[in-house]
């Protein structure tokens, strides 16, 4: 299988100058999305002490033209630091910055929707809305192979890998458990992870996180699997079918909830969000992967677990519906629901913010509100 140049070279000879003092100095790496709406970029730079806050942090800028964000003319771009984690790969007192992105005359980029959804999560903070998102990934050889799979073939049909356990069913799991590590240090809200059903896929599940919190929880989630990666020499996709024909696709499940809808009698506002739903599927569609739907529309055919893109269902325990109500909520007449549509490769802030506007704000028909004027 094709591992990168750079995971082959000496690791013990990086860490010997890994160990050595920084001083008082701090390393803050800097992370944004690029204008793919996917691609994730970073920078670093050198702070004279540890940032206790986010307003510790100073603005910077970079090349936009460089990124898909800008013309080379015109090309400065602000990064704007919006959230701080502890670093793992260089340690305290080091950090990740996760920042949104402003164009020259100071306007969101337009992959940035980090703005637009946090506006948005202001105006039903008394709701509480807590996320969850399953995200699925597929790991892959430099040159695209699926990490793991026969140069020339095939592994046997799905079945075994789910959950599975084994040299045979578990195809990278050394990876798995570094990121999982990784992301607790870091200070990520990662609840979980296992085997998927097609083989070298896995899922980590971040969450519960309220509001904003979720979108950049899961952003740094997916940097640190990058990083790790890396190091391994393999790559991580998040395409929603990175293997055509009879294996399963790759979403990111999002679960939802408000403080209402987990009180007693919660099940009927839960009923409610989810007619509301049903009424705007088009729109959650268009807002539930990078490519208005065509990157889902590969994935959501009604085979492998998935409900069909053209219509909406839901219904308890049903993995192959549009909206899952656990078996436990309908017992408990209380909890939250799964949103199954969501594709693995979606910007979790749009992801959240759809629905927020369709089951909070009752927004109706095929287009967001403007709340800027």
């Amino acid at each position: 299988m094709a591992t990168s140049a750079s995971s082959k070279l000496n690791k013990a000879v990086k860490q010997q100058y890994m160990d050595l003092p920084q001083g008082d100095k701090v390393q803050a790496m800097y992370i944004w999305i690029d204008g793919t709406g996917e691609g994730i970029r970073c920078k670093t730079r050198t702070l004279d002490s540890e940032p206790k806050t986010i307003e510790d942090l100073p603005e910077w800028n970079f090349d936009g033209s460089s990124t898909y964000q800008s013309e080379g003319s015109n090309s400065d771009m602000y990064l704007i630091p919006a959230a701080m984690f502890r670093d793992p790969f260089r340690k305290d007192p080091n950090k990740l910055v996760l920042c949104e992105v402003l164009k020259y005359n100071r306007k969101p980029a337009e992959t940035n929707l980090r703005r637009t959804c946090k506006k948005v999560m202001s105006m039903v903070e008394n709701s509480h809305p807590w996320f969850g998102m399953e995200q699925e990934y597929t790991l892959l050889g430099t040159d695209g192979h699926p990490f793991g799979w026969p140069s020339n073939g095939f592994p046997g049909p799905q079945g075994p890998y789910y959950c599975g356990v084994g040299a045979d069913k578990a195809y990278g799991r050394d990876i798995v458990e570094s990121h999982y590590r990784a992301c607790l240090y870091a200070g990520i809200q990662i609840c979980g992870t296992n085997a998927e059903v097609m083989p070298a896929q896995w899922e980590f599940q971040v969450g519960p996180c309220e509001g904003i919190n979720m979108g950049d929880h899961l952003w740094i989630a997916r940097f640190i699997l990058h990083r790790v990666c890396e190091d391994f020499g393999v790559v991580v996709s998040f395409d929603p079918k990175p293997i055509s024909g009879n294996w399963n696709g790759a979403g990111c499940h999002t679960n939802f909830s408000t403080k209402e809808m987990r009180d007693d009698g919660g099940l009927k506002v839960i009923e409610e969000a989810i007619e509301r739903l049903g009424k705007r599927h088009r729109y959650h569609i268009r807002a539930y992967d990078p490519k208005g739907g065509l990157d889902n529309a590969r994935r959501l055919t009604g085979h492998h677990e998935t409900s069909n893109i053209d219509e909406f269902s839901a219904g308890v325990a049903n993995r192959g519906a549009s909206i899952r109500i656990p078996r436990s909520v309908g017992q408990d007449k209380k909890g939250y629901f799964e949103d199954r549509r969501p594709s693995a490769n979606c910007d979790p802030y749009i992801v959240t913010e759809a629905l927020v506007r369709t089951c909070l704000l009752k927004e109706e028909g095929e287009e967001p509100t403007d709340y800027s004027k």
